[in-house]
């Protein structure tokens, strides 16, 4: 079971902000398993913190902006797509003022420091949604799209496409998040020439240069405007004739926008509150869509706030019929676990095929047959004596029993054909022989019952 992470020691990277020009210092602290990425201004009385999640994105004019009340901060989203891209799920971000430094204009930075002090592993499962259908979201004003489906790993393909003969379409895929650090990270921002002005009477970019952007002057200006860019951003002249980019280094690929455009759509897919299992592909991104997107996910995972293992029915069960009846003692017509299918340290999944010839059909009911609930618990509860159990030297000599049953809760009909898949965790470990296990019963992706149960391990001999 893959566990969540937080940082192993705490790090700080000064530098100026993008948009106010301040000099800023952010510090990453480790934090606590559950606590996910939260945002804290130190600069402001009572040094009040902001959840980083989509609903709390105030603006997405030049970036993605976190709020709380009157509470800001800006540019976050290089920090958030390093820490979710390098599997960190729990950590403290504490900021000097209303924006992160936004250092040379990608995520390198915060990787290199991320891979210096390390990353530790907590007791605590890592909480994945699993894409299992096509998802779209669609801004008919843009003209964006984000489409998302099922994967086996989180991956991202970007495409992007502007009106200019010097940046006009590119595209980027990163396939798996262990090449983020070096296919990705390091791709910077970039502002095209015509944008500046409007951006500088917006109040922004003070702090933008060519040390942390790409400038691309696709459409031509005056030389007395391109003189006075350069004399801002700290540029040696530039013939007003000659488009193409203005920097001071050289692209690092040749598709680095479009690679950028991977960087953010990952830092703000790190506001939904989960890693993803699934593949996004992204058609003219931006902060905008991409935060709509993120909201919509956040509404989606909570529709499925429990979701659903995934079942393979080709799949070889980890145990069959005759492994469980060497670990239970229940026979026809009570045993209610056909195979089980996956085997954790603290958790586990079953499967129970419900057929029209069940006993309990004959009088429940003779002529609308419905599964009884009180034996979707016994379902449950025997899916969680193999979870204790399957590990025990001589396990027949033992006998799960109930101590008590709690949050219990009915939400659809289980009638003949169904699948049942049961999901057992145990909430705390055992304790002289005594756990508090919560269980799920699932019907394809719909939850279905689910219940709290306390149980002891009783050995027969005593």
């Amino acid at each position: 079971m893959l566990k969540q992470n937080t940082l192993k020691e705490s790090f700080s990277l000064s530098g100026k902000g993008l948009h106010t020009g301040l000099n800023l210092t952010v510090t990453f602290l480790p934090a606590e398993a559950g606590h996910g990425y939260k945002v804290m201004r130190t600069d402001l009385p009572g040094h009040p913190v902001v959840d980083a999640i989509a609903e709390n994105v105030v603006d997405t004019q030049r970036g993605t902006v976190l709020g709380k009340g009157e509470v800001r901060c800006s540019t976050v989203e290089h920090a958030l797509a390093a820490l979710y891209a390098l599997g960190l799920d729990n950590v403290l971000i504490q900021v000097d003022g209303p924006e992160l430094p936004i250092l040379d204009g990608s995520a390198a930075p915060f990787v290199r420091e991320i891979q210096r002090v390390g990353i530790a592993e907590q007791d605590a499962p890592k909480d994945y949604y699993y894409i299992t259908k096509k998802m779209e979201f669609r801004d008919e004003a843009t003209g964006a799209c984000i489409t998302l489906l099922p994967d086996d790993e989180f991956s991202i393909t970007s495409m992007i496409a502007f009106d200019g003969k010097v940046l006009s379409s590119q595209f980027a895929t990163l396939d798996n998040m262990d090449k983020f650090a070096t296919e990705v990270a390091p791709a910077r921002t970039f502002v095209f020439v015509r944008e500046i002005e409007a951006l500088l009477q917006a109040g922004l970019i003070k702090g933008g240069d060519l040390d942390n952007a790409i400038v691309i002057y696709e459409r031509k200006t005056t030389q007395e405007n391109i003189d006075k860019l350069c004399k801002l951003t700290g540029a040696e002249h530039h013939d007003a004739d000659d488009l193409g980019y203005i920097q001071h280094k050289p692209l690092v690929w040749d598709n680095e926008p479009a690679r950028h455009k991977l960087l953010d759509i990952i830092g703000d897919m790190a506001l939904i509150g989960k890693p993803l299992r699934g593949r996004i592909i992204a058609t003219r991104p931006g902060h905008t869509v991409n935060n709509m997107f993120a909201r919509m996910m956040r509404k989606e995972i909570r529709k499925h706030e429990v979701q659903a293992p995934k079942y393979d029915p080709n799949m070889t069960p980890l145990m069959d019929v005759g492994k469980i009846r060497t670990l239970l003692p229940h026979r026809f017509p009570m045993q209610l676990v056909d195979k089980v299918i996956d085997i954790r340290d603290n958790s586990i999944v079953a499967v129970k095929n419900v057929t029209s010839d069940e006993p309990f059909f004959q009088g429940h009911f003779p002529d609308e047959p419905v599964m009884p609930g009180v034996l979707l618990v016994e379902a449950m509860a025997q899916t969680g004596g193999l979870l204790v159990l399957h590990d025990k030297e001589h396990p027949e000599t033992y006998s799960t029993y109930f101590l008590g049953i709690d949050n219990v809760k009915f939400r659809q009909k289980v009638v003949p054909g169904d699948t049942l898949i049961f999901r057992v965790e145990l909430v705390a470990p055992l304790r002289h022989s005594i756990g508090t296990m919560q269980g799920y019963a699932f019907i394809g992706e719909n939850c279905v019952a689910e219940a709290t149960f306390t149980a002891q391990v009783i050995s027969n001999r005593s």
